[in-house]
């Protein structure tokens, strides 16, 4: 039997997803162990090995493609956790991870500082240099200051070294040779050259992402190293895949050189495994994916069948935090998880989360220290989550440490621990509520036409009623929702970009420099190709996309180009027409007369794997839906007599009404009053609204 293993390592749980040749998913789950990535998804491969009634070790030895995806690098940012970085640019630009791109959340007040920038000012360097803008030198490199100014960052112990000059898009010898410079002095060094990683025009975002991806180097290097040697070790032997930001994988040898496409690379699965999910159930294509885990509330969007890219991912607030300044599957991630904290503001508002007890101590109930009241306790008191029950009754949970954590928070609010679990459910669902209406409404997509797909081991505690206050109608519960991201690894193909940067516009198009420019495109990718068919990946294919706008606005649209060739004004027509749709469709309006100007333009090479197929249908060998067991929950408020449900024994086309309970190993799904689930062809859940 041939294996596909994917693993998703979130700040709560680790998730492993085991496939056989015949399309059967296997999940296991364990808690994270943030010291060694190993020792968690040992402990989630064990379970899945158990199932499946083999051993960790044979199971990798049959295993043919191992993939993996981790919050770590994004909590390492958000977190500051990361290597100390120089960030070195043009003399007279010292400020831009500080003043970003001029904005802030309120700009009219003067009393809002700028936050610290990415990386410190102390550790901000001005090179004597300069390129202008056509690629010209006006002021030569200084080797001595710079050699000497390495030198000493080496003493005060620099871990690594960004580099963004001005214009080095035009001109990239300086940052070059500032590169051969710093390999002279410490060969193994890590350096990230912004030309190299992000050949944009924008400069905030092209040093932004030099100085992340720089600072993940020592981090993200050190990590996954030890996690291929730790499965080689324990019987793994082919390739290693990472998930990207993309939306896709790559090979665990190119991602260490770039680990900025690690950040959000857990997230960006969802989506993929959202779409599997609606197309084998034949739902409306429009999508709105809801992953709920421990520590965050993600919230993904496929449209008309697409998967959202943004190119304007912010860690933190808009205009506050700091900007990727790469693609990115479009992700909405607020602190809305199990784990996320409940507590009262100085108004004496009762507030869920961004806080979140994580893996270590954990909610009260897991019995490992925490004291404070989370949304999985409250689910806990409610009735939700059955503390013998947990994870397939393979961890117990500590009712009367959920107890006492949400009767102090009681106590503060003045409300008996029923009223104040059913509180903290509410105010839970609500943040993701607002989380959703963000991504859909204020980008003009209407949930109440969208499939909602519920993902999370706390996806389906309160989907219900965030899909009634939304409209949504057709609601998807895969049986694998509680390893969500893991899932949608399975199906992931091998993604990756190249850029180049020319500036153009439709009035008076370049037409040589764009072909030069894509020409360079085909280059990186040709080499990124010719390594992906060594690997025996032959079925390949090549999009390109740039990024453009109306003359004077500030600005630029994504549009994906027919193919990688401009040789008449018929090209250029054919992309003037898509950037109007593009517009109307973000912004409502075209201006059909304005002239486009062309800034980035961008190449994404998919090299094809093969996936398996969906999880088959399921059958029990009695058509029956009978409970489990019977149980008090709370519903507004109510003590409700409810049924529970053991998922495994559901048969295809078995409907259960509301209220009701169904577990899965991974996962719980509350059934609410007023409405009911029938088990699909697939064996996934759709639920519906009692008429």
């Amino acid at each position: 039997m041939d294996y596909r293993v994917s693993v998703d390592t979130g700040g709560t749980f680790t998730d492993v997803v085991v496939t056989d040749s015949d399309g059967n998913f296997t999940v296991g789950k364990a808690l994270t162990d943030k010291k060694r990535a190993f020792n968690s998804i040992n402990a989630g491969l064990t379970v899945a090995a158990e199932q499946l009634r083999t051993t960790t070790e044979k199971l990798l030895s049959k295993t043919s493609v191992f993939i993996y995806g981790t919050t770590r690098a994004t909590n390492g940012i958000v977190e500051r956790k990361t290597a100390k970085t120089a960030f070195l640019t043009t003399s007279g630009f010292p400020d831009i991870l500080l003043l970003k791109e001029g904005g802030k959340t309120e700009p009219h007040n003067l009393s809002i500082p700028y936050p610290e920038p990415y990386i410190p000012r102390e550790l901000t360097f001005e090179i004597p240099e300069r390129i202008n803008a056509e690629g010209g030198i006006e002021q030569e490199l200084d080797v001595g200051y710079t050699t000497k100014l390495v030198e000493d960052l080496l003493k005060s112990g620099v871990e690594a070294i960004a580099v963004c000059f001005l214009w080095s898009v035009a001109n990239p010898e300086h940052e070059l040779k500032v590169e051969q410079i710093i390999r002279s002095i410490k060969a193994e060094l890590p350096i990230t050259l912004s030309h190299r990683l992000n050949p944009i025009v924008r400069e905030y975002r092209r040093a932004s992402s030099a100085a992340i991806d720089a600072s993940l180097k020592p981090l993200m290097q050190s990590y996954l190293l030890n996690l291929q040697s730790d499965l080689a070790e324990a019987g793994y032997q082919n390739d290693v895949l990472v998930s990207t930001s993309y939306g896709g994988v790559m090979h665990l040898t190119d991602i260490v050189e770039k680990p900025i496409f690690l950040v959000k690379s857990g997230p960006a699965m969802a989506p993929i495994a959202g779409k599997a999910y609606v197309s084998a159930e034949n739902l409306d294509d429009n999508i709105i994916v809801c992953d709920a885990g421990g520590t965050t509330f993600d919230v993904s969007l496929v449209r008309d069948g697409t998967i959202e890219f943004s190119r304007d991912t912010w860690l933190g607030p808009r205009w506050m935090g700091d900007n990727l300044g790469m693609a990115s599957v479009a992700v909405h991630s607020i602190g809305a998880g199990g784990g996320s904290i409940a507590w009262v503001d100085s108004g004496g508002l009762l507030r869920v989360g961004p806080q979140s007890a994580g893996s270590e101590p954990g909610p009260a109930c897991y019995g490992l220290g925490g004291t404070s009241p989370t949304v999985t306790d409250a689910a806990v008191m409610l009735g939700y989550i059955d503390p013998a029950h947990f994870l397939g009754g393979r961890m117990d949970l500590d009712q009367k440490a959920a107890h006492d954590a949400i009767a102090k928070l009681g106590e503060a609010l003045g409300q008996s621990v029923d009223k104040t679990a059913f509180a903290i459910m509410a105010v839970a669902n609500e943040n993701m509520i607002e989380a959703i209406k963000e991504l859909t409404i204020n980008e003009g997509i209407n949930p109440a036409e969208s499939t909602l797909v519920a993902g999370g081991g706390a996806g389906g505690l309160g989907i219900v009623p965030i899909a009634n206050e939304l409209g949504c109608k057709k609601i998807l519960v895969p049986r694998t929702a509680g390893a969500l991201s893991a899932s949608g690894m399975q199906f992931s193909d091998i993604i990756t970009e190249a850029g180049a940067s020319k500036l153009t516009t439709t009035d008076n198009f370049d037409f040589e420099g764009v072909k030069e420019a894509l020409k360079k495109i085909d280059n990186d990718l040709g080499a990124f190709k010719e390594n992906l068919n060594n690997r025996g990946i032959e079925d390949t294919e090549i999009r390109y996309f740039v990024e453009a706008r109306y003359r004077f606005q500030v600005w630029e649209l994504e549009i994906e180009l027919k193919n990688g060739e401009f040789n008449s004004e018929l090209d250029v027509k054919d992309l003037i027409t898509k950037f109007h749709q593009m517009h109307e469709r973000v912004f409502a309006i075209i201006d059909e007369g304005q002239t486009v100007e062309c800034l980035n333009w961008r190449g994404r090479l998919i090299g094809k794997v093969k996936a398996p197929s969906l999880e088959p249908s399921r059958t029990s060998e009695t058509k029956s839906k009978k409970h489990d067991r019977e149980k008090e929950t709370i519903f507004d408020g109510k003590k409700v007599k409810t049924s529970i449900f053991k998922g495994e024994v559901l048969s295809v086309g078995d409907k259960i009404s509301g209220p009701a309970v169904i577990e899965e190993p991974t996962s719980t799904l509350v059934v609410y009053p007023d409405s009911s689930v029938v088990v699909s062809g697939g064996g996934r859940y759709i639920i519906s609204f009692n008429s």
